[in-house]
């Protein structure tokens, strides 16, 4: 099962990442807060190529899957705030044009933390790695 949500996950990453270069890139320009101090398209692109090295990462870096699965979840971390942002500012972008539907993605957010370090075995390894430094 882990299996199978590791690589629907590098496929959402790799598709959100196309997407952020592509047909998206005007809608994701709208999340990136105003308070940051960059260029939202350098933002956009930006996040765009890291998910998509991320993405293509989780598919085919098995090897080094925990701590792919540890930089996905800071990266997932990362975003946050710009997620915070769209709802506190009610910026309509990506089909969520209403407080409830930004709201409901805000809420999924932490899964996908947890989705990152669980199909990964990251979580698991951390738990080991804790598990011997108490010894």
């Amino acid at each position: 099962m882990a299996t199978i949500a590791r690589i629907l996950l590098g496929l959402f990453l790799t598709l959100a990442g196309i997407s952020h270069l592509t047909f998206a890139r005007d809608a994701f320009q709208a999340q990136v807060p105003t308070w940051l101090p960059m260029d939202a398209d350098f933002v956009v692109v930006a996040s765009g190529v890291v998910e998509i090295v991320l993405g293509l990462s989780l598919l085919f870096l098995k090897r080094y899957r925990v701590w792919v699965g540890l930089v996905v979840a800071l990266f997932f971390i990362a975003i946050f705030p710009g997620n915070i942002s769209q709802f506190v500012t009610g910026t309509d972008s990506l089909g969520l044009d209403t407080d409830l539907a930004r709201g409901i993605r805000l809420l999924f957010q932490p899964l996908l933390v947890i989705l990152a370090l669980w199909c990964t075995g990251a979580w698991k390894a951390f738990r080991e790695w804790r598990a011997t430094r108490s010894r």
